[in-house]
Order: C-alpha cells, then sequence, then structure tokens
C-alpha cells in the first residue's frame, strides 16, 4: 500500500511507532488507519497508537508509546525517565508518564499517570528520541516511587558525567517544599554521595592526624612537594605517599585520571611506595587504611615504628 510507505519513513525514526495525528498529516484516513489494523500492518497498542508491522519491540519503544497515549505535553518520568537516563532499573517496571496538565487519563495496567503540583522547571528533554523529564527531576521523582533506588541511580548519571552533584544540589534546593514527596531521599543520596567527594583541606588534614594518632603511626606531612609532585601525604623519614582519592577525582575527569596516573608513574620510578585509600575509607574504616599503612611501613620502613609513639601532621 502507498500510504504504508508514508507511514515507514516516520515509524523507521521514531523506534518503529506511528500515531494517527502523523498518519493524518500523511494522509491517511480514519478508516485507512482502522483497515491497516484490522489487516495486521500495524500493531495498535493504545488507542491512535501503533506499531508498525516487523519493527523490533524495545524499551524506547514502549515509553515511547505511552507518552503519545497519554496525550499532549506528556512526557517519561520517575522510573522509566531513570532507565532512559542509563540507570539499570528492573525490567518489569511499569511504565511511568507524567503529564502537566490536571485532568481524567486513564491508561491500560502498566502504565503510571503522575499528575504533578510541582510543575516548576517541567519540559520535557529528547532522550534516545523519547521525550523524557530531565535527569534532576528524575532523581527527585523516583525518590517518590522508589525511595531506595535513589542513591544508585544518583551515583550512576553522576558517574557518566549526565549531571553534577553540585546541579543536583541545586535542583534540590530549588525544589524543597514541604510535603514533596522525593525530598528525603534525594537529600539522603547526597550526602552519601559528598562523602565520596574530596574533602576540604582541612578536614582531611585533620581527619589524617588522628587516624595516625591513634594508631600509633609516623608523622606525615601535608601537601609536600616529592620528586615535582604535590602529594597528599609523605610519610616523614620514609618514601611512602599516601594519596587520598575523592568521588570528584575517581575516573571521572580523563585529564585529571591521565595526570594522576603519570604523576603515579613518576613517584614510583623515583622509588617511591603510594599508598592508595579513599575518603570514604578514611571516614568509615579508619582501622582498615591503618593497616594498610602499617603493613608498609613495616616493609618499606621498619625503623620508623620503633621511633613512633604517636603521630602528628607536619604542616
Amino acid at each position: 500500500m502507498k500510504k504504508l510507505h508514508l507511514l515507514d519513513s516516520f515509524a523507521s525514526s521514531h523506534h518503529g511507532l506511528i500515531n494517527f495525528d502523523a498518519a493524518a498529516e500523511r494522509g491517511v484516513s480514519r478508516a485507512t488507519w482502522h483497515r491497516l489494523i484490522v489487516g495486521g500492518y500495524l500493531d495498535q497498542l493504545y488507542p491512535n497508537v501503533a506499531r508498525l508491522w516487523g519493527s523490533p519491540a524495545s524499551f524506547e519503544q514502549r515509553a515511547l508509546a505511552a507518552v503519545w497515549a497519554a496525550g499532549p505535553g506528556a512526557m517519561a518520568s520517575h522510573r522509566t525517565s531513570a532507565a532512559l537516563w542509563g540507570v539499570e532499573r528492573p525490567a518489569d517496571d511499569d511504565l511511568d508518564v507524567i503529564l502537566p496538565r490536571r485532568g481524567r487519563h486513564s491508561l491500560p495496567p502498566g502504565v503510571q499517570i503522575h499528575r504533578p503540583r510541582d510543575v516548576h522547571e517541567l519540559r520535557p528533554i529528547m532522550r534516545n528520541k523519547v521525550p523524557t523529564t530531565s535527569p534532576m527531576r528524575m532523581l527527585l521523582d523516583l525518590g517518590a516511587v522508589d525511595e531506595g533506588a535513589v542513591g544508585d541511580a544518583l551515583q550512576q548519571v553522576v558517574a557518566s558525567r549526565v549531571v553534577s552533584p553540585k546541579a543536583v544540589y541545586a535542583f534540590l534546593i530549588r525544589h524543597a517544599k514541604q510535603g514533596r514527596h522525593g525530598v528525603t531521599a534525594l537529600r539522603t543520596a547526597l550526602e552519601d554521595l559528598l562523602i565520596d567527594g574530596r574533602p576540604s583541606d582541612t578536614e582531611l588534614e585533620q581527619r589524617m592526624a588522628v587516624l595516625l594518632r591513634e594508631h600509633g603511626l609516623p608523622r606525615a606531612e601535608f601537601h609536600a612537594v616529592v620528586e615535582g609532585f604535590e602529594v597528599d601525604f609523605h610519610i616523614v623519614g620514609s618514601r611512602l605517599i599516601i594519596e587520598c582519592d575523592g568521588w570528584a577525582t575517581h575516573g571521572l575527569d580523563r585529564d585529571q585520571f591521565e595526570f594522576d596516573r603519570y604523576r603515579t608513574g613518576e613517584l614510583v620510578a623515583g622509588g617511591y611506595v603510594v599508598i592508595g585509600c579513599t575518603w570514604r575509607q578514611v571516614v568509615d574504616q579508619p582501622e582498615k587504611v591503618a593497616r594498610r599503612i602499617r603493613r608498609a611501613i613495616e616493609t618499606w620502613a621498619p625503623e620508623l615504628l620503633a621511633h613512633a609513639t604517636g603521630a602528628r601532621i607536619a604542616s
């Protein structure tokens, strides 16, 4: 059929889908639309939304079909938006669609319609050719339907550089109204994430000073310059370096990643041993970090332990 060729051109760029409005713009009447469905050329998914016969099924296809079926202004949201932004989600999740305007609307089982009171900054972004909410909005909305998933979702979108923690925090502040669902979950997730971020110099220095002192380890110089590079800590009187990495510096910036590898290589070539730890480990597992440092000292500078009656950070 000649009309079918026109629909195929549209469907090929919309995950194999066609809606009646698009079909009508291409000269397809309501009667012809129904004949195509009855004849098996179109597989009707929702009223006025169909899949072209032979088009492979996909998550994006399901999401776009639900959005179209919900009507003008609709966009994928909550769990569906999370999946579109690259967050791992269960395969049996319901589809979530947000409608900026209130009113009566119903869809078949498996599609959840959300009509928010908070419509500030609610505008669609095309993601894999599906209108969806912004990643910041997604994180806030996800907390309203799957509170326990917000932490992992936040880490995944930050790691993929879709958003920054700073941008998410600013968005949260703008939308943190009393009674707003999802605020508590996102705030908690941000707090957990930021502990992985690099702390201020003062806090890092103080934490390491306490760790070394409480575990009877030798003193360390903070921000020492070794082999022409500034390092986090240098165990005084040894060739041991302690580097404390945070979320913000742990593989998210390619240039920083390359420089860190180059610096470590130069330090090792110069005869230094680099002991790595994370800020989270310093905060949550100080005993584990202390044992790692002690083992390194026992191997490379055992004489220091004989003189260590405590430790302090040398400025």
